[in-house]
């Protein structure tokens, strides 16, 4: 079994602790504790910064990075329905559970949304409620309503 490498990321809206290793990036959690970036960040974990760091400054807005998230066969096939969510557009729980082919899975899409290992990356923030409410999201709705706005393109200003 391959060890894991982790490195922390210092984001406009919280640290990022990152965790991999050569078989693809298993998680991004937000966490609240103010922490700088790694100084040392292991070689596997470099990209995803870097990715990340272009992100954060609005010059990406897909990733291409190995990941290696760790969940049951349901919750993979549901994070990987995720990444089929175009940056800047939001899909619904109902959407979501319609795509994976089971309108009746709202629930369980829903948990497995909660259970996404891979933050920002694999864009459960891009997932609303049928009101388009901004519900549930483990990194704090706040944190969902930043990347939703950074995400969205910026209105034209009118001339007049």
């Amino acid at each position: 079994m391959e060890s894991n490498e982790t490195a922390y990321y210092k984001t406009p809206i919280g640290t990022a602790k990152i965790v991999g290793n050569k078989l693809g990036i298993q998680s991004i959690t937000v966490i609240d504790e103010e922490m700088e970036t790694s100084k040392d960040i292991p070689s596997y974990l470099q990209e995803c910064i870097q990715q990340l760091n272009e992100y954060f400054s609005g010059i990406r807005i897909t990733f291409n990075l190995k990941l290696n998230p760790q969940g049951t066969d349901f919750q993979k096939r549901v994070w990987n329905e995720l990444l089929n969510v175009p940056h800047g557009k939001t899909r619904t729980y109902l959407e979501q559970s319609k795509k994976l082919g089971d309108v009746k899975a709202i629930r369980a899409v829903a948990s497995a949304n909660g259970k996404n290992p891979i933050w920002i990356l694999i864009p459960c923030h891009r997932i609303i409620g049928s009101d388009g409410s901004l519900t549930g999201y483990a990194g704090g709705l706040w944190r969902k309503k930043w990347l939703l706005e950074h995400e969205s393109p910026s209105p034209q200003q009118s001339l007049f």
